[in-house]
């Protein structure tokens, strides 16, 4: 595991990194991670940092509105652009997730980026997306978007039946993802992803296959799938305690993947990781091939995690607490890890292996390679990379891709 910098020594309040972490800067992509951590309503399954306006009414007052979290984030950038100091990089990826990034103005949105761009400068061909509820976005919000400078839109989908969104405590109405991506086309966006998620209970596999139909018959050049966790002090996990509704079933997951595969297959998407499907080589998102693949990305807002040359920190969670550290000048940073040779091979194996190239033998030690060798001979890993000195799942293997990179991390 990471070796946590010594007990009680505190982060700097500058945010300054270790020298050491900007050697070699000019040779790795950057990219900024922007958090929203607001939402109107908390999904049953969700236990992101996030927060409705109830549960931070009286717990920050003015510092934790959403009215006024985009100049709050820009001073973040800001401080950046300062611990970075005169890294020539232009930024390779903006994503601004969340909880409910659109439920902040259009305009909002847009500012944030104009000071990543004003502060660091954008790459010719940066990919900037944001994360968006179908409920809360418009044409004209897509249009303001789209002219400020996003060029990819991620909605939330999970599901096209009634009944399975309701256990999800969603709240969009069926249908009005799938219009979305039309929106997003009309207003010149030409990326789109549509997130679903497979396995909840009382999901069939005939509501599954429809959600993949809607999903596909809406046009995106990106879909993922990813199969539903229960978090523990979730609403559904407690709704799961009760027996109100059943536990989800590994088994069934499996046989879901199974049916994303065929149809997104069919329909022209390629997998190009474990949970994730793209058109093209273009479709696919960048942002998140920055993080799998270890490159150097800043994470600004509460609860943000970044990530910069061995070094990762993260931001402290609370709304309030965020935005009183920087209106003090200090940075919101909470702790920080600093990565050993070890564990940057580790983490290599954990997320390279989940991609379409996979990951090269050479990051194997001993066990690992022996691992790797009976993967092969099990159907888990496919014997034509293997035998190029790669480790590349096959379909069988992505169905138990916990359980190969545990092995071969040894």
């Amino acid at each position: 595991m990471p070796s946590v910098l010594p007990d009680g020594e505190p982060m700097p309040e500058d945010g300054a990194l270790p020298a050491s972490a900007l050697l070699g800067s000019g040779e790795r992509p950057l990219g900024f991670y922007l958090h929203v951590p607001y939402c109107a309503t908390r999904c049953g399954y969700c236990d992101f940092n996030t927060y409705t306006a109830t549960e931070l009414r009286g717990s920050g007052g003015v510092l934790a509105s959403r009215d006024n979290y985009a100049t709050t984030l820009t001073d973040e950038v800001r401080l950046a652009r300062k611990v970075l100091g005169d890294d020539p990089r232009p930024v390779r990826t903006v994503f601004v997730g969340g909880g409910t990034p659109t439920l902040l103005a259009a305009s909002d949105l847009v500012a944030m980026l104009a000071a990543i761009r004003d502060e660091f400068g954008l790459a010719d061909d940066a990919e900037i997306t944001t994360e968006a509820n179908p409920e809360s976005v418009d044409p004209g919000y897509l249009a303001t978007l789209r002219e400020g400078g996003f060029n990819r839109i991620s909605f939330g989908m999970q599901s096209a039946r009634q009944h399975v969104l309701r256990v999800l405590d969603r709240t969009h109405t069926p249908g009005r993802p799938e219009a979305c991506v039309a929106e997003a086309r009309a207003a010149g966006f030409e990326h789109v992803n549509l997130d679903l998620i497979y396995g909840t209970p009382g999901e069939s596999d005939d509501d599954w296959r429809a959600s993949l139909e809607a999903a596909i018959g809406a046009g995106p050049d990106h879909v993922s799938a990813y199969a539903l966790i229960v978090e523990e002090g979730t609403q559904l996990a407690r709704r799961i305690r009760r027996g109100e509704v059943p536990m989800t079933d590994d088994d069934v997951h499996a046989d879901r993947y199974l049916i994303a595969e065929e149809f997104l297959t069919g329909a022209g998407f390629d997998w190009y990781e474990v949970s994730n499907w793209a058109t093209s080589s273009a479709g696919r998102c960048l942002h998140n091939e920055l993080y799998w693949r270890g490159a150097d990305w800043w994470g600004a807002g509460p609860g943000a995690h970044s990530h910069v040359g061995g070094v990762r920190w993260w931001n402290v969670k609370h709304p309030g607490a965020y935005a009183a550290a920087l209106a003090q000048g200090r940075s919101p940073g909470a702790g920080r890890e600093l990565l050993s040779g070890e564990d940057r091979r580790v983490e290599r194996v954990l997320l390279e292996l989940r991609l379409r190239d996979g990951c090269p033998l050479s990051l194997l030690r001993p066990a690992g390679l022996a691992a790797a060798g009976r993967a092969v001979s099990d159907g888990l890993l496919d014997p034509g990379p293997f035998a190029g000195g790669r480790a590349v799942l096959t379909l069988r293997g992505r169905l138990l891709a916990d359980a190969v990179v545990r092995d071969l991390v040894d």
